[in-house]
């Protein structure tokens, strides 16, 4: 049985993967401060990355360690930069099986999406600069890789911080009034989706950049509308906002969102709708 090790394993995505993995893989999970029994790995320290290699001898890794925040990327472009590009690095040093990164349709500008593996990248901010960065660095020096290039990734669990579904919902049911950008497009991808195609790529070894969302394109506010609808939550409380009227520190792509064909022809997939992925979480909550 092949052992993964899953770095920055305890966010969303990483518990969707850990449930998808855990059958038929050995999956070691790993983070700066880990939970149960969890190890310990700081990607930015190569010390710490060659002790944790050395001593487990995973055969593939699952990166899923990043600094995401977008905006603290463009405060802090050193420490975005030590993280999602050097950390890449560390852990490729000492290690020569399947990797298999996580990384951003924010490499792309946001002005003629949705996009494919061939578009021509030019990312808007820090954080898009590093995680392309990071993709380029891999495609040049690391052949067992894997590339999968994904957007707007949500769930609602347990441990679910980050997550702009719980966010909308949250809120909703508290009856506070939110904004919601109505110009930034994008196909939004459940963490139970992308784990189920992480899986599917570790055991059929596939290697090369895939892109992959769910099915439908939305803004975000066409998001939040149909998470009040799934959900059964006043929708008149979210009212559209631009994005410039947010003032951000870091300029976001606007018309994104990621093409499939190529992951659903090697895979044989069919990205499910938003609304049922919403729907499915729905039914977890009344269990």
């Amino acid at each position: 049985m092949k052992t993964v090790l899953i770095t920055g394993a305890y966010g969303q995505l990483g518990e969707a993967c850990r449930k998808h993995l855990k059958n038929n893989f050995n999956i070691i999970m790993s983070g700066i401060l880990p939970v149960d029994n969890g190890v310990k790995l700081d990607i930015t320290s190569q010390n710490s990355v060659t002790k944790v290699l050395s001593e487990l001898s995973p055969d593939v890794i699952l990166n899923l360690a990043a600094l995401t925040d977008v905006d603290e990327c463009e405060l802090d472009p050193e420490s975005a930069h030590n993280i999602n590009v050097n950390g890449v690095k560390n852990l490729c040093s000492d290690f020569s099986g399947h990797f298999i990164q996580i990384s951003s349709d924010y490499v792309f500008d946001g002005e003629s999406g949705p996009y494919s593996e061939n578009d021509k990248t030019n990312p808007v901010s820090v954080y898009g600069k590093t995680k392309l960065d990071a993709d380029n660095w891999l495609v040049e020096n690391y052949p067992r890789l894997t590339i999968i290039r994904t957007n707007v990734v949500y769930s609602y669990t347990r441990r679910t911080q980050a997550s702009f579904l719980k966010w909308v919902v949250n809120s909703l049911e508290n009856k506070k009034r939110i904004k919601v950008v109505n110009d930034q497009w994008n196909n939004p991808t459940w963490t139970e989706s992308l784990a189920e195609v992480t899986y599917k790529m570790i055991k059929n070894e596939l290697f090369d950049l895939y892109h992959y969302g769910d099915r439908d394109i939305l803004n975000r506010f066409e998001f939040s509308l149909l998470i009040a609808k799934v959900f059964n939550l006043d929708s008149s409380l979210i009212s559209p906002i631009s994005t410039d009227q947010l003032n951000q520190h870091a300029p976001r792509p606007k018309k994104s969102g990621l093409l499939t064909n190529k992951i659903e022809s090697k895979l044989g997939i069919i990205p499910k709708s938003v609304e049922t992925c919403l729907e499915q979480i729905r039914k977890q909550f009344l269990k």
